[in-house]
Parts: C-alpha cells; structure tokens; sequence
C-alpha cells in the first residue's frame, strides 16, 4: 500500500482495498462488485461521449473512487483517493448541486478553474448520490479532456435518473446484508439453544434415575396412608419427567442427525409396545380412564420403540387437555395398506389458526386454566417419528372430540 498523508489526512488507495483494509472499504465491496453499477457507467460513457466515469464515495474531508471506468489513464482505480480541495466533489457535497460544463476554457462558471486546469479537464459532469434516506452519500462522475455536451437536457435528465438509481441500489444491497447479517445471527442462536437443549437433557437422566432408583426403594418399605398416596404421585411426575427427556433427546438427535432414526424390524410387535404404553400411562394417572381397543391384522414393518414413544405423547397430551370424567380412546386399525393409530378424547376444540403450527416443535398447549404445558416438543415427536416411517400425523375436532391419527404404511420403505 502508498498510503499518503495530505493535511494531516491520510490518503488511501487501491492497494488498502484489495487489502481490505480500507477505510470504506464496505461502501467501495458494494459498488465495486455491482454489475448495475457497471453497466450504468459504461452507458454514461456511451450516451455522453465521456471516457471516464466513477462513483465517488465524499465526505466533508475525503474523497474515494468505488468504482471507476477508465479509457483515458486518469489512473484511479476502486479505493483510490484524491484530496477533496482538488475535486469538484465538494461543492456538490457542500451545496447539493451538480457540477456541469462543456468546456472548461469557455463556460461563464468554470473558464479556467484551477481544479480543471490542475487534471487537464475539459468537461465534466458531478451529481449528487442520496440514498433512500435523504443522507448524502457521494457523487456520480464524468470526465474528459476533450469538450462534449454533458449539459444538453436529455444528458443531465439520464444522469439525474442514473444517480438515483444508484442511491436506490445502495440502499437495497445495505438491507440485504443486514438481513443477511440478521439471519445468520439467528441460525447461530438456534444451534446454540439445540445444543443446551440436548445437553440438557443428557445431564438430567442421571438426577431422574436416581429419583426412580429411590422411589423403588420406598416402594418396598412399609408405608403409612400418607406415604401410599404421595407416592404414586410421585411416580407421575417421574413418568412425566423422562418422557420430556426421552422427547429432548430425540429432538436432539433429530436436528443434530439430520432427521429422527429408525430402526424398523419386518414383524414388529406393535400391539404389544401401545399396550405397554397404555398400561404405563393407566398406572401414572389413575384417576383417568385409558381405553384400548387394537385390531392389527397381519405383520408391520416399523420401529415400535418409537411408535410407542408416538402414542405415549398423544396418549399424555389428551391426559392433560382432555376433559376429567371422559375416557380417553386408543385404537389400532389395519385398514387396508395402512395401519391407523387413533388417540381422541373429549375437550376443547384445538383452535383453527393452532392447526397450521401444531406439530412445530416448541409450540405448548395450556390447560383448562390456562397454564402453559410442557416443552412443546411431543407433537412435533410424534410427526417425526410418523415421517420416518414413511407415514403421517394428523388432527381433527368435531363434536366436542379431539382425535390425533398416525397413519403408517404396512411395508415401510424406511
């Protein structure tokens, strides 16, 4: 780099922006690599019969070329700088006028201006460049050394229009980047939350199991009535807690892996791993009744860990949001190609405008007293696993009844 110094300011040039240390080395990147800016450049040339154009980046104490095409070896090149008493420049920035003549040695304004004089400069043409917001951000340059008409109407209305546009593309490429900017942010604050979330989950298992590990223990020592009924609400609570973790831990592995993992056998005892679910679930909340009800017909190819841990979160979501004193029903059907897993229970019709967002993860349901529940990840289980297995999930509400149904494919191709 020949950085130079002028004043007590330092000029810099080409060198620092292909450097990239620059100082305005954002506004020279945006223009520099415009193809619009090119082509509005080149066509001044050709409409005005100039052969130099720029597009400066002014300040009250600097002057920079961003972008510049060059037939006639003025020599500036994208970053260099020339010291603002020398330029034109200045008075556009200072007045918000532009600078226009034909002849440097006839115009009434310009004859012999010592700016001119000092280049060789014959005609030029200076315009101001405003973005969106009305700040003043430079100018939009022609130059040569020969005499050309750069103040006929039909020359200065192009290079007004041109000037605009080139405030208008600056102001479009700033937000891009700032939304760019934005959404990069935001991506790194997901993973960030992913990775607490699954390290979360990871280091709670041990506390739980320790939990389970004692009230087993409780449960094999004499108890008073007191004991007989707080126990089972403690085991409640610890099914609750490890279907959070399981249902951590498998988001996890899901956004960490790229998609939930199955792993399906040819002749799954499905029947048998709902109905140890419900029978888990029948245990926790005794005080709600659980109706099964399965007719599967004929061998499933599926992973029944996981349509298991399915039915378990829509099996759970109706204990919480279904209405005491209804049974909840569970049923299994093979209807044709298709086993169809059913979970309905009386209640509150989920709203219209939930249904498009339901089986998104982190998307929580309340009670009847309005409580938030949960993580909101069970649905969004729920589908993952009905996906993996090449099936579906759906909802409907009708007549006071909510039904969540699985639809798997009997020969899976996952």
């Amino acid at each position: 780099m020949t950085d130079k110094t002028h004043d007590g300011v330092t000029l810099q040039d080409h060198a620092a922006y292909l450097a990239q240390v620059h100082d305005f080395q954002a506004d020279i990147e945006i223009l520099a690599n415009s193809d619009l800016v090119g082509t509005i450049l080149e066509t001044v040339m050709m409409a005005t019969g100039m052969r130099f154009a720029a597009v400066a980046r002014v300040t009250a104490d600097r002057w920079v070329a961003c972008r510049t095409v060059d037939e006639t070896q003025f020599g500036l090149q994208s970053g260099d700088e020339i010291e603002i008493r020398s330029t034109f420049c200045q008075s556009v920035r200072d007045t918000a006028q532009k600078v226009l003549f034909n002849d440097s040695a006839t115009d009434e304004v310009y004859e012999n201006h010592p700016i001119a004089l000092k280049f060789g400069i014959a005609s030029y043409a200076s315009l101001p460049i405003y973005r969106s917001d009305g700040s003043f951000f430079g100018t939009l340059c022609a130059i040569d050394r020969e005499p050309r008409d750069v103040k006929h109407p039909r020359a200065v209305a192009m290079l007004e229009m041109f000037a605009s546009i080139i405030g208008q593309s600056l102001e479009t490429v700033e937000r891009l980047e700032a939304q760019e900017h934005n959404l990069e942010h935001e991506r790194q604050m997901t993973q960030i939350q992913e990775e607490f979330i699954a390290v979360l989950g990871h280091d709670l298992r041990n506390p739980v199991a320790a939990f389970g590990a004692g009230l087993r223990q409780l449960e094999r020592e004499a108890q008073t009535e007191r004991a007989q009924v707080i126990i089972p609400l403690m085991k409640s609570s610890l099914y609750r807690m490890n279907e959070l973790i399981d249902n951590i831990m498998l988001h996890a592995r899901s956004r960490f892996g790229r998609g939930i993992r199955i792993a399906a056998v040819p002749d799954a005892p499905l029947a048998e791993a709902i109905a140890h679910v419900v029978e888990e679930i029948r245990v926790t909340a005794p005080d709600r009744e659980v109706a099964l009800d399965l007719e599967l017909n004929g061998p499933v190819r599926c992973d029944p860990a996981r349509i298991a841990q399915a039915v378990s979160n829509l099996v759970s979501n109706a204990v919480r949001h279904g209405t005491p004193g209804h049974p909840i029903e569970v049923r299994g059907r093979t209807e044709g190609d298709e086993v169809v897993i059913t979970v309905a229970n009386r209640g509150a019709p989920i709203p219209d405008d939930f249904h498009a967002d339901l089986f998104s993860p982190f998307r929580r349901g309340s009670n009847t007293e309005g409580k938030s529940l949960g993580l909101g990840l069970g649905l969004y289980i729920s589908a993952s696993i009905a996906q993996a297995h090449d099936g579906d999930i759906g909802v409907s509400c009708a007549d006071g009844t909510t039904a969540f149904e699985i639809r798997l494919p009997i020969a899976s191709t996952t």
